[in-house]
């Protein structure tokens, strides 16, 4: 037996506990070789095309090797080490090469063209024949037509990219972890939280307070710290992160910057487009650079009256009650905190002692199993840290759907944010099933001294947004890893499951699943809910302007035929900013610096997906309101309390959007669960911007 826990075999569960970092470089150089040869028999023209000699052989391959690289990169994101970055670091140029070899392999091109020609294609399943085609165009945007020169420059590229990419997202890593204020004056903390403050003390090792760039420890500070001076500190060492302007000049990303742009721009000039924003829109569902833009725009002169008046609003507040004459970014979360409990009666930290940890997940997990109809259930497992627990999911009867492990505390050496991914995708090995397994990782607080965690509403809106992302995998019913839903769906359609999940996390019914106080055991009383709900569109003007500056800033940036220098990309974003800000950061703000959804993940000229997406799941949820009506209008008294966990109508979301993942367009998807093309109508409605609406259709 196998002693590396990354060569388990794929039926199997991994020990994470085992893995070291000296696993990795002997796990993939032996499933490189290994998937090398596979390759190359499936790309033999003696090899006769068929679905079990071409594309099974092809996963067979990939699949061990794939997962054995998920799993290194999960690892180097939550428990960091040296030593683990440079194991990770070794392996990705060999990785890398090898994932740009297969994709500008001619011999395996032809054979997948073979297939698609083959006289028995059009009998195939819907889901086989379209791994085929998403394979050929792959193939073509991976440069399998490049010859001579510009086929080498290609593999370069794409080594390149690779380095780029870890480099950026370790010096924002490095740049938030080493960062640290010491506070000995409890006095500067007034108006935090005390369970942020006791995390400082407890940071600090009980001599003062340590505070730190976590979000767990920055946000209260921004939103609560009565002392200016602080709040300028801790906005001005965020915001200038991996920058010039930063603590470590050797963790300066401006350089990384360059020549991600660079790189791009050239890898889309290799492949006969104009600029990489439409090389990458050519599997996405938005047509155009332009289109994209228009739809930006759109919706930007929508909110931009909101947003002015949420800022006026605010200005004013600031002046009058709390002395501030010349509001700042640093005061703007401070501001709309003090703002929001004046107007509404409640703070954040006051709703945040009702949703402790375990009631979250909970209801969380009775909110699935009543939309969905699965079960889920404590499964232990041996983790990559105390931190991580694991849940399996089963149909009603007892078989086994997948597993969702996850890591919900920030900590030093975890990337921060949330995020989803998976290990290893469903897939049927002739009768028998393999089930997915999935991560799910955020950064909230930990648990202080015998008190549980607690979420604050924000948190747990984030938790039932990657919940989203994780039923998207665990529950598809599709066998084929090529149009599993994180493969084949369209990136802009992505966040449809996770931004409609958000939804339930304002509804009464889910509400009291989801709460219960930290003290008292009581539920979140009705008059609470109902000064939350009165506040949910509170500065939603701004919030969305905010988004809009970031996708308008991507798009734009990735619309260039060249790339740029970091002098012209802070030019983009203060043109951005002119077009469509309201209030303006400070010169020194280095926002892309540490932008790592763009420069160290998936998003570049992808990240107006968040609103493209989010004009979907509006609509996807409206269906649940329009069923609840009926509920209301009906005599089922057991309905209307349901209000809308409507189980019928989840059923059929579950059919349509999460089970068939990447089978068809998710235009299609949708529209089967619709039953016609999305609208913007119910966007600008739960946004509270329904003044100025127009019907907008995304096509």
């Amino acid at each position: 037996m196998n002693s590396n826990p990354l060569l388990a075999p794929m039926h199997d569960l991994v020990d994470y506990a085992k893995v070291k970092p000296e696993h990795i470089a002997p796990a993939i150089e032996t499933l490189l070789a290994s998937a090398r040869l596979s390759i190359e028999i499936a790309a033999d023209p003696n090899t006769p095309p068929s679905w079990e000699t071409i594309v099974a052989r092809v996963d067979d391959a990939n699949e061990p090797l794939w997962r054995a690289w998920s799993i290194a990169g999960h690892l180097k994101s939550v428990i960091s080490t040296p030593e683990l970055r440079e194991a990770y670091q070794a392996m990705l140029g060999p990785v890398t090469e090898y994932a740009t070899w297969v994709g500008l392999h001619e011999g395996l091109y032809r054979q997948y063209q073979a297939l698609r020609d083959h006289v028995g294609f059009e009998h195939w399943t819907p889901a086989r024949k379209r791994v085929v085609e998403l394979a050929i165009k792959n193939f073509r945007l991976s440069g399998v037509e490049l010859q001579g020169e510009a086929r080498e420059r290609y593999a370069k590229l794409s080594e390149e990219q690779a380095k780029v990419s870890q480099s950026f997202s370790e010096n924002v890593l490095d740049a938030t972890d080493k960062w640290s204020l010491w506070i000995e004056d409890e006095l500067r903390l007034t108006g935090v939280p005390e369970d942020v403050k006791e995390a400082a003390r407890e940071a600090a090792g009980g001599k003062g307070f340590k505070l730190t760039l976590h979000m767990p420890c920055y946000l209260p500070i921004m939103q609560y710290a009565v002392d200016r001076e602080l709040r300028h500190d801790m906005y001005r060492a965020y915001a200038t992160r991996a920058s010039e302007h930063g603590q470590d000049p050797q963790l300066d990303n401006s350089m990384l910057i360059e020549q991600s742009l660079s790189l791009r721009a050239e890898e889309a000039r290799l492949l006969g487009f104009e600029h990489f924003a439409a090389m990458r829109l050519e599997t996405r569902m938005a047509d155009s650079a332009e289109e994209v833009i228009e739809f930006l725009r759109q919706l930007s002169a929508r909110a931009k009256p909101f947003a002015e008046k949420d800022l006026a609003e605010l200005k004013t507040f600031a002046r009058d009650v709390l002395g501030i004459h010349d509001l700042q970014p640093w005061d703007v979360a401070y501001a709309s905190e003090q703002l929001r409990q004046s107007r509404y009666a409640y703070s954040e930290d006051e709703v945040k002692q009702y949703f402790t940890e375990s009631r979250v997940l909970n209801g969380l997990f009775e909110v699935v199993q009543t939309l969905f109809g699965v079960v889920l259930k404590p499964f232990h497992f041996s983790g990559w840290h105390p931190d991580a627990r694991c849940v399996s999911v089963h149909h009603p009867d007892g078989q086994l759907i997948g597993h969702l492990a996850m890591d919900l505390y920030a900590r030093s050496g975890k990337q921060g944010g949330a995020w989803v991914d998976s290990e290893r995708n469903r897939r049927l090995h002739g009768s028998t099933l393999q089930t997915p397994v999935v991560y799910l990782t955020c950064n909230f607080s930990k648990p202080q001294g015998d008190r549980p965690a607690l979420l604050t509403h924000d948190d747990v809106i984030t938790l039932f947004h990657e919940m989203g992302h994780a039923l998207h995998a665990l529950l598809s019913e599709v066998d084929e890893p090529g149009v599993s839903a994180f493969a084949a769906v369209e990136w802009d359609a992505i966040e449809l499951p996770s931004q409609f999940m958000e939804n339930f996390c304002w509804e009464w019914p889910v509400l009291q699943k989801l709460t219960a106080h930290v003290d008292t055991g009581e539920v979140l009383p009705r008059d609470l809910y109902d000064r939350m709900t009165a506040a949910r569109h509170f500065q939603s003007g701004m919030q969305t302007l905010r988004q809009i500056e970031f996708a308008l800033f991507d798009i734009l940036t990735h619309s260039k035929d060249r790339g740029l220098s970091i002098a012209e990309v802070l030019t983009q974003l203060d043109q951005v900013r002119d077009e469509v800000s309201v209030m303006r950061p400070p010169a020194w703000h280095r926002f892309p610096h540490s932008f790592s959804h763009l420069f160290a993940g998936g998003y570049g000229a992808g990240y107006y997906s968040y609103k493209w997406a989010e004009v979907l799941s509006a609509d996807a949820f409206e269906a649940f309101e329009e069923a609840a009506h009926r509920a209301a209008t009906s005599a089922h008294g057991a309905a209307q309390e349901m209000g809308k966990l409507h189980p019928e109508t989840g059923a059929k979301f579950r059919k349509e959007i999460l089970s068939v993942g990447g089978v068809r367009p998710a235009a299609e998807s949708f529209e089967a669960f619709r039953g016609r093309k999305p609208k913007i109508d119910a966007l600008l409605r739960h946004s509270g911007m329904i003044e100025t609406v127009k019907t907008i259709e995304t096509h």
